[in-house]
């Protein structure tokens, strides 16, 4: 076994034992719950207050370009996070690395249902485990095509041997 695939046997261990069963059963109400008042979200197109509505569908993510997010950052529902996980930390790595579908967070079409966000995290997680465990080793260095705000190659603060 490679290394590569014994990571993403760690990771899918991981996964179906502590990670995903705890989402099992998420309702819309929790999906969408808001502790407090003024929190980021997803939402119907045209309902937000944020500086950004990213996504392309009926639904968008609260967001805001790194020098208007308020101070402090905004309390962010499960809905928020999820599509967080899904499309910023999965999706775009996905492609980055693995040369799978390119996942934009102002193309992407946000769920508006707890059920539809499960699917896509699913998914999302598939690619990203298949792509950790292909035989073809991932070039953790390569400068993506674009990069979203916030970004450690915006930053500066990630090495990157790409141009």
């Amino acid at each position: 076994m490679t290394r590569s695939e014994q990571l993403a046997d760690q990771l899918d261990w991981y996964w179906h034992k502590n990670l995903r069963p705890r989402l099992d059963g998420l309702t819309d109400e929790e999906y969408f719950w808001e502790p407090v008042p003024d929190c980021w979200s997803i939402r119907p197109r045209g309902t937000s207050a944020a500086p950004i509505s990213a996504g392309s569908g009926e639904w968008t993510m609260d967001s805001a370009p790194p020098d208007l997010v308020p101070t402090p950052a905004p309390v962010t529902t499960i809905a928020w996070r999820l599509a967080h996980i899904i499309v910023s930390r999965l999706g775009y790595r996905v492609g980055w690395y693995f040369g799978g579908q390119d996942v934009d967070s102002r193309t992407f079409a946000y769920a508006g249902t707890a059920d539809e966000a499960l699917q896509q995290f699913d998914e999302m997680y598939g690619r990203w485990n298949t792509g950790s465990a292909s035989s073809r080793t991932p070039t953790w260095t390569t400068r993506p095509r674009w990069v979203p705000s916030g970004f450690p190659w915006r930053t500066g603060s990630c090495t990157s041997t790409g141009s």
